[in-house]
């Protein structure tokens, strides 16, 4: 519990993103000096007066408060040094330290496409972000949205309605669920998903969290879907992120009268891709998964490289005998193999990346004919 509390202490000073963080381990040598430092030798090496003083002189009761919260099973940190920190996080301009997470760490290890719009869309908007959500998470892709009202909501159970993984990223502490009305969905997308948030226990609705929220959501996706969007809404900031984090942006266009799609228009305009079906979006997502790909290789380091022997691992080949000669969703997977959803998705990613299981349409896989030579040879 030390080493929380030490994470604790630095995700809880704010204005400390993971790439300053990385200067003072260098120059520390491990998080348990970086806490017990003097706050002018932290100013000295570029952090503010206040983040300083709140490193070193914490709020007890927040610290306290934080760590009831991680005593509950099912809850827990994810911190810049974890192997779960999502792998495309990293590479934004000032990524968190520290990420609460109700549900499954491991799903922010997954590849994941935003799903965003407006909190006041159409029924018409509403059943595309459904679909669209249905249709991406059923071939693969983790759907990850904001939680609110309208297209995030829709997109979450679009996803999980298809047997899919969901992630929504919050802009309040782990223990509030805004809008309240969600508290069902929460749950839902906890279970085999995760809740994802920044904030500390305790921390209500605010104005200027949401847009901080969005840059973890365009962070953490390979590419951002904007269904229905107002000329001022939040979804167009989740884009403008994403865009200027060198990922893809797709918008689907309606009509010229509806005031919810002038958005899409102009980001259509501004250069996204006009999408009218699911398929536009796959043309996409295959160079986008490469890329995902590739940097997951260079950020795991050693990691990645252990994994060319995961088939040694008893759940890696229990996994593989699931998978038989046959396709098979990952559903099936799941009821076979007794792992969880989130599990099954993870080790098929890297049986993927070793190019021992082939991804199908319809979220289906298929073992490769020389991974299932090498099982046989092993049983």
């Amino acid at each position: 519990m030390a080493a929380s509390i030490d994470w604790l202490r630095l995700g809880l000073a704010r204005g400390l993103h993971g790439h300053r963080f990385e200067a003072l381990l260098d120059h520390f040598g491990d998080i348990a000096q970086i806490v017990r430092a003097r706050a002018r030798e932290l100013q000295q090496l570029g952090l503010t007066t206040t983040t300083a003083a709140r490193i070193v002189t914490p709020d007890s009761q927040l610290l306290a408060d934080c760590e009831a919260w991680l005593s509950v099973p099912g809850q827990s940190l994810v911190t810049w040094c974890d192997s779960n920190y999502p792998t495309l996080l990293r590479e934004i301009r000032d990524p968190p330290v520290l990420l609460f997470v109700r549900g499954e760490p491991a799903v922010l290890q997954q590849p994941q496409l935003a799903i965003v719009g407006s909190r006041n869309a159409s029924a018409g908007g509403l059943e595309n972000a459904r679909r669209f959500a249905g249709e991406i998470a059923a071939a693969g892709f983790c759907i990850t949205s904001g939680m609110a009202h309208g297209v995030d909501g829709a997109a979450h159970r679009g996803a999980l309605d298809r047997g899919g993984l969901s992630i929504a990223v919050c802009g309040t502490g782990p223990d509030v669920v805004y809008p309240a009305t969600h508290c069902k969905l929460a749950t839902r997308i906890a279970r085999s998903g995760a809740v994802v948030t920044e904030f500390p226990v305790g921390t209500g609705a605010r104005p200027h969290h949401f847009p901080a929220r969005n840059r973890l959501i365009a962070g953490m996706s390979v590419g951002t879907l904007v269904v229905e969007a107002g000329r001022r809404s939040g979804a167009l900031i989740t884009a403008r992120l994403a865009a200027s984090q060198g990922r893809e942006v797709f918008a689907i266009p309606g009509s010229i009268h509806n005031p919810v799609a002038r958005g899409c228009h102009h980001l259509i305009r501004q250069g996204a891709k006009l999408v009218e079906r699911v398929e536009d979006i796959g043309e996409e997502l295959g160079p986008l998964l490469g890329s995902y790909r590739e940097s997951i290789e260079q950020n795991t380091g050693n990691e990645t490289r252990k994994t060319q022997s995961n088939c040694d691992d008893p759940q890696y080949r229990r996994l593989l005998r699931c998978l038989g000669w046959d396709p098979v969703n990952t559903d099936e997977l799941v009821a076979r193999s007794g792992l969880t959803a989130a599990e099954v998705s993870s080790m098929l990613l890297i049986l993927e990346l070793e190019d021992r299981v082939q991804p199908l349409a319809g979220g289906r896989f298929l073992q490769r004919e020389e991974g299932a030579h090498d099982e046989r040879d092993r049983a």
